[in-house]
């Protein structure tokens, strides 16, 4: 299993209807609304790192309102 945190910035006024339509997508283990440089992160899991890339771009970067993602998979040294 692959998880990996997904930042996101979204269009002015849009990062919570992005976080709420992207916490229904399957993999997705959570969407939260922040403030910073990033709008909205998400923390994912998938089968494998080509089944996350799948996930981000076929489903996540669809969603309207989002402008840019940055996927961060998760490390254990």
């Amino acid at each position: 299993m692959v998880q990996a945190y997904i930042l996101i910035q979204t269009e002015v006024g849009k990062a919570s209807t992005v976080a709420e339509t992207i916490s229904k997508i399957p993999g997705v283990i959570q969407a939260e609304d922040v403030t910073g440089p990033y709008d909205v992160i998400v923390r994912a899991q998938a089968d494998t790192v080509d089944d996350l890339g799948r996930m981000v771009v076929a489903r996540v970067q669809q969603v309207d309102g989002i402008t840019r993602t940055l996927t961060c998979p998760v490390v254990h040294l």
